[in-house]
């Protein structure tokens, strides 16, 4: 049954037009995922869809009977009130709280808990953006509704919390309208895609991983057609050259014809951010940690971590919200001091911050859009020589009379875009990103993401997407509930697929602990991994190996940064640089073969415990 149709609706601010006859609709029980540039209207859409704004012309209709839920992408509640009173208040009318509070108070509580919202008589003024985010997902979670619109959903919940409110929205028998750039998240949930693009909606019912591959069929099919159109404009102008000898009403009616072609909008795919590598050299001495330790309030957040940046790396931190990850970028950059240990910054080193938060100060709403990136830099230098803050921005989808409005005009998607040229702009050798898919279109993020493929120097990646930290880092540290950072090698998939392996091994210890509470010596739990299964096992060798493998990979990476130190200091000594090279070239040998019975294991391990 339909519950919701768009119909021929148009929507615009100004001069700016986001919806241009733009129409779709909705069944019972879909979950549709929106997508499209910021900018483009997607919140403007989930708007005007939950009533709280209108659209300029055409028709929103909702089925009578249907109840809707809207979280938005800023949720305000008032700020002298508790978090429960705030949350019935919020949603109240359109909740089975009016029937039923205790009940409901008690599934709240629940939910709060799982998103880490445990103080329910605080007052939502001392809640952080994230906390009232959460607070207001699980309001809209809630509410009896027949269609749930989120706005963001997954920002600002971490990796864990994400898995779970995959599931209760997979699990959900209402419709789901949602925009999310998770596209992991997208994948799992959705089962049609709708994309808002240059001021029509286009709709594939399909998930995402369905929609790329359509996606890319109607691209070809719009080039196919421009193509067509450009062929039979360049014959109709040679026969409009070589002039009419009678000038009958078949011959005007061909050049009426030919003057609605040449009239005609080109079909134009999507605009598409474009960046240039753009970094500056990085000395021997990068960023270098030792021993450092950080806490707040009697709570140990980083205890004790030492680790040394090599050149190229790309590290990825992981862990629970609040658990410190941003607290050690802050610390890296400088802005916040450690408790106990030192971090070594070299000379040229020149970081890149990419804040999780974006203050006022940093961008004043009355600067202009072109102002902003060039009190950074008139022109940065890049592979393909030196660009314009001008054509930077254009690369970046801000064209012409884009670039001289107004800050305070953008969108907060527009705005974090900005933000990241500006950063690009100084062109960095160590770049720092903290949560940079918060607020970021997914066709920035794959641009970014190949940009990051080609960067010269180190990364280090704050994210909750999963997607993203598999498509950019090759280590991971997870921080875990003392405040110590685990290493684990490999993206997040490698990283999650051994914790999936080492808790169900654990789980598997405890029962039969229980079972056998008087037979725990060691060396009934040494054949643990024997036992595992019948059909597969380690050999010994591989076992060992398995062990002790990362800690190898490790010390050989370790051992190619010092050589990479050496060959900078021997510049001048051919004989010492020439020996600097084969061993640096053995070492890269020996750590790829490392890499690949590395892969090789973990594909076993997995296997293994999946019982084969």
């Amino acid at each position: 049954m339909n519950i919701l149709t768009v119909e021929s609706i148009e929507k615009s601010y100004g001069e700016r037009k986001l919806f241009d006859s733009a129409s779709f609709y909705m069944q019972e029980g879909e979950k549709v995922g929106i997508i499209g540039i910021n900018g483009t209207g997607k919140s403007t859409l989930l708007k005007m869809i939950s009533g709280q704004e209108e659209p300029d012309k055409g028709s929103i209709t909702m089925a009578s009977h249907v109840v809707c839920s809207y979280l938005p992408q800023h949720p305000v509640f008032d700020r002298d009130e508790t978090v429960l009173d705030a949350l019935f208040k919020k949603y109240g009318e359109s909740s089975k709280a009016v029937h039923d509070r205790k009940e409901v108070e008690t599934e709240a509580k629940t939910m709060l808990t799982r998103l880490g919202v445990t103080d329910f008589d605080a007052l939502c003024g001392t809640l952080s953006g994230g906390q009232r985010k959460r607070l207001a997902l699980v309001a809209a979670l809630l509410s009896d509704s027949d269609l749930l619109i989120l706005d963001e959903p997954t920002n600002h919940l971490d990796n864990d919390m994400a898995d779970w409110l995959e599931e209760i929205l997979k699990k959900r028998t209402g419709a789901v309208l949602m925009v999310t750039h998770d596209r992991y998240f997208l994948d799992s949930v959705s089962n049609r895609i709708i994309e808002i693009d240059k001021g029509k909606i286009y709709s594939y019912d399909e998930n995402y991983s369905g929609y790329l591959k359509l996606k890319a069929e109607r691209e070809d099919s719009l080039l196919a057609s421009e193509r067509k159109r450009q062929s039979i404009l360049r014959k109709e102008l040679a026969w409009v050259q070589r002039g009419a000898q009678a000038r009958s009403t078949k011959q005007k009616a061909r050049l009426m014809r030919y003057e609605e072609m040449k009239n005609a909008d080109a079909s134009v795919t999507d605009g598409k951010v474009e960046i240039g590598s753009a970094s500056s050299r990085l000395g021997r001495t990068t960023v270098e940690l030792s021993h450092v330790s950080k806490g707040y309030d009697n709570r140990m957040l980083i205890r004790d971590f030492s680790y040394i940046f090599l050149k190229d790396d790309r590290v990825g931190f992981v862990g629970r919200n609040g658990c410190g990850k941003t607290t050690l970028m802050k610390m890296l950059t400088g802005k916040t001091q450690p408790d106990e240990g030192q971090i070594l910054i070299g000379q040229t080193v020149k970081i890149g911050y990419y804040a999780q938060e974006i203050g006022e100060t940093e961008m004043p709403p009355d600067q202009k859009v072109i102002d902003y990136i060039r009190d950074t830099a008139e022109f940065v230098q890049t592979g393909d020589g030196p660009v314009s803050a001008s054509k930077m921005l254009e690369k970046f989808l801000f064209e012409g009379k884009d670039q001289y409005g107004l800050l305070k005009k953008l969108s907060g998607g527009e705005k974090r875009r900005l933000h990241l040229l500006k950063i690009l702009m100084g062109a960095p050798n160590v770049l720092i990103l903290d949560e940079p898919t918060n607020d970021l279109d997914i066709t920035t993020l794959t641009v970014l993401e190949d940009y990051l493929d080609s960067f010269e120097g180190i990364v280090i990646i704050v994210s909750h997407d999963r997607y993203f930290l598999d498509r950019t880092v090759r280590r991971i540290f997870a921080f875990e509930e003392n405040g110590t950072l685990r290493q684990y090698e490999g993206n997040y998939t490698d990283y999650h697929s051994r914790m999936i392996a080492e808790n169900g091994e654990a789980v598997k210890q405890g029962k039969e602990q229980k079972k056998s509470p008087e037979k725990e010596q060691p060396s009934e739990k040494k054949k643990d991994w024997k036992q595992h299964s019948s059909k597969l096992k380690f050999s010994f060798k591989e076992q060992k190996d398995y062990e002790s493998i990362e800690g190898e990979m490790a010390a050989l990476e370790e051992k190619i940064g010092n050589i990479d130190k050496e060959i900078l200091l021997s510049a001048t000594d051919f004989v010492k640089l020439n020996r600097l090279t084969k061993e640096k070239e053995e070492a890269e040998s020996l750590l790829e073969e490392k890499m690949e019975r590395w892969m090789y294991l973990e594909d076993l391990k997995a296997r293994i415990d999946a019982g084969e």
